[in-house]
């Protein structure tokens, strides 16, 4: 990457902004999937005992959606916050509760210490992560798109998606130290708590970085981390909001099928080690990064749609080696984990660039909080549900109904932008 400096009242440059926003992404990431990896392996026990094992990650899977749910309501909460203090104090402030609470969980006691009240405490809890995260919105990832040299969009988007396998990978080897070297009983009593102290730890030298970028013209650009009226903004941008909701399912719905629920259908249906399944996504993840950097080498060469589709087509192939996990579980995670970096690395940027900008803070925002609802929060409890009540095969549904959302998005955003070039429009000057 160039070093050029981006603005010259800040010595930010094009190199000190790709590494806060990957450094940004991974620490969201990293805390994110360590979280879901306790849910898997943790959580059903501690706080559920009380139930069938099976019925117990469900309830844990339940609560891990909760913070999905939470995230529009922390939009909304931290634009009164931005408007009144700006946009520096509404990241630290978001980002201190995102902290607090997951420390407060890594210090939790179990359903044997607090009875009922520790699950409900473990649900209070993460919807205040859910609201940290929600409301650490800043615009750094829409900016350094609006920065991309028109011949490099594809690798300036991928950046950002960086975060998700490298959050994974740092989480995922922190749980296989823990459960290769730990007892089942010291990893259940202690050890998984380590993990969430060290989120605490990284996200204090995420704020820092974030905040000394937004401190630079580059972050605090007033034209791009505007604030717009709700209605306002929907009643001009719905049809980009909600193709920008819908495009990328298919990818968040493989990211959490790849991730977490192979580790809750390894516990609960075979007789695979869990450090195993661990190796095997840690060599995924490895992967994954690898085509996320392939995704934005191929965006510029032909298409970000051409590689968000052929990605989608090829998540729909592996809905038919969901069954391999009985007995070749590599084939599913490494496949599935190659093609997460694939689709994912466009998928999140195939839209946005087609809001007002006056609306793209806002709206891309919104967007991106509805496609973790519809696309991920559910991902694990629908899997394991359906194989629970139809068997394994069942599972693959789910993928296969984000694989159809995320076609029909992409072809309603083919048709709309033909409509708009005959009348020799632009979907941004449009909405």
């Amino acid at each position: 990457m160039s070093d050029t400096t981006l603005s010259t009242q800040s010595s930010a440059t094009v190199d000190e902004v790709i590494t806060t926003v990957i450094m940004a992404r991974v620490t969201d990431y990293f805390g994110f999937f360590v979280y879901a990896i306790a849910s898997a392996l943790v959580f059903p026990r501690l706080f559920f005992p009380n139930f069938e094992p099976v019925q117990g990650t469900m309830l844990s899977f339940a609560v891990f959606a909760l913070a999905f749910l939470a995230r529009p309501v922390a939009s909304l909460l931290a634009r009164k916050i931005q408007r009144k203090i700006g946009l520096q104090a509404k990241v630290t402030i978001a980002m201190i509760v995102f902290g607090t609470c997951t420390v407060a969980i890594g210090l939790l006691p179990g359903y044997a210490e607090l009875g009922w009240l520790a699950p409900v405490l473990l649900a209070v809890l993460r919807i205040g992560q859910g609201l940290g995260l929600g409301g650490s919105w800043d615009g750094i990832t829409l900016q350094l798109q609006n920065a991309a040299p028109k011949e490099r969009e594809g690798i300036y988007a991928m950046v950002p998606q960086l975060g998700s396998p490298i959050g994974f990978a740092v989480a995922a080897s922190l749980f296989y130290v823990l459960t290769g070297f730990l007892t089942d009983e010291e990893f259940i009593t202690y050890g998984w708590r380590f993990a969430f102290f060290a989120v605490m730890a990284v996200n204090v030298v995420s704020l820092f970085a974030r905040i000394r970028l937004l401190n630079t013209n580059f972050g605090a650009d007033a034209k791009v981390t505007r604030l717009s009226p709700i209605r306002d903004m929907i009643r001009s941008q719905w049809r980009p909001i909600i193709l920008s909701t819908f495009a990328p399912l298919a990818s968040y719905a493989l990211l959490h099928m790849v991730t977490v629920f192979p580790l809750g259908y390894a516990l609960l249906y075979t007789d695979w080690p869990i450090t195993q399944i661990l190796l095997l996504q840690l060599l995924g993840s490895g992967l994954a990064i690898l085509m996320v950097v392939l995704s934005g080498w191929m965006a510029d060469h032909f298409s970000r749609r051409w590689v968000v589709g052929v990605g989608t087509l090829m998540i729909s192939l592996l809905c038919l080696t969901i069954g391999t996990l009985d007995s070749h579980p590599a084939v599913f995670i490494l496949l599935g984990f190659m093609l997460l970096g694939f689709a994912h690395g466009q998928s999140g940027a195939i839209v946005p660039k087609r809001f007002k900008p006056k609306y793209a803070y806002s709206a891309s925002a919104l967007s991106t909080n509805l496609s973790w609802i519809f696309g991920a929060a559910f991902a694990p409890l629908t899997g394991l549900f359906l194989t629970d009540r139809f068997g394994l095969w069942a599972a693959s549904l789910y993928l296969l109904s984000g694989v159809i959302v995320t076609a029909i998005a992409l072809y309603l955003l083919h048709i709309r932008e033909q409509l708009l070039a005959e009348h020799g429009l632009d979907a941004r000057s449009t909405g």
